[in-house]
């Protein structure tokens, strides 16, 4: 089994919410390799930010991509070889404010990929502002009077366009938390984990852990899903949805994998000068 640690120093913020995800992902290889899912066929990106750093730290191959351009990037790895099992590994405003569009297109897509987004509420690493889904009221370095704006239901958000699991988790529990990674991996389609966890300069793990609540059961239908969606709290964890539905690759070009059975130069070439033929 490959050691999933690497030499890099690790600089998240002392109690930071990424180590429980860290955490997490390396517990969740273990069990997929158990499954039959070689870590060598196990591919990350990421984005720009605090959650990004884990490209760093976990011994994984993948793709360091630009602020907001990795789930582009994530769908680029898959279409080109569709044995890979790809992880996104995004900020909630990495993911949900530069990079909102190509989220919303993967999971329309229901690219076969799995979105883990760090929910921290800020953006962290260019120390503090409000993020696409901080609480109305919130006060940072560029919301001083506190934040006018509402946050996105990302769960909401997510069921909506076309993802086909839907989860929540907590970067506390790490059990739960592994569990959910497994499973969305599994799952064959766009796959989205928000997990809750906090950027100790701006929150702390009091304001999370008295309010977590479980989820009770799963959705039978889309709409019930959403309802659950729009009624449950904030803190409520666990998978809202999950439905069956072709994923891109196969729409695209069904058993077709174009690396392992791309045409040779020559083969390329004699294609070309026949359609070139006057």
């Amino acid at each position: 089994m490959v050691d999933l640690k690497t030499d890099a120093e690790i600089t998240w913020c002392p109690g930071c919410g990424n180590f429980g995800i860290f955490t997490a992902i390396r517990n969740a290889v273990p069990l997929l390799e158990q499954k039959g899912i070689k870590s060598e066929d196990i591919i990350m990106t990421a984005g720009i930010g605090c959650h990004a750093k884990i490209f760093d730290y976990l011994n994984l191959s993948g793709i360091y991509g630009l602020h907001g351009r990795n789930s582009s990037n994530a769908e680029g790895i898959k279409i080109a070889n569709p044995n890979l099992k790809v992880i996104n590994f995004s900020g909630d405003a990495n993911g949900l404010a530069e990079g909102l569009a190509h989220t919303m297109f993967a999971a329309k897509r229901n690219q076969d990929i799995t979105f883990i987004l760090h929910n921290n509420s800020v953006y962290a690493l260019t120390t503090g502002q409000f993020s696409p889904l901080a609480e109305k009221g919130w006060k940072g370095p560029s919301t001083p009077r506190g934040s006018i704006e509402t946050p996105f239901n990302v769960i909401s958000l997510l069921i909506e366009v076309g993802a086909t699991f839907v989860a929540r988790s907590y970067a506390g529990d790490i059990n739960h938390l592994t569990e959910t990674i497994v499973k969305a991996i599994e799952h064959e389609g766009f796959s989205f984990i928000e997990v809750l966890q906090p950027a100790m300069p701006y929150h702390k793990w009091e304001e999370y852990k008295d309010k977590i609540e479980y989820l009770g059961r799963k959705s039978n239908s889309k709409e019930e899903a959403l309802k659950i969606a729009w009624n449950t709290h904030r803190f409520t964890i666990g998978v809202f949805y999950q439905e069956t539905r072709e994923v891109y690759h196969k729409s695209l070009y069904g058993s077709l994998n174009p690396v392992k059975e791309s045409l040779s130069r020559e083969k390329r070439l004699e294609k070309i000068n026949e359609i070139l033929k006057p």
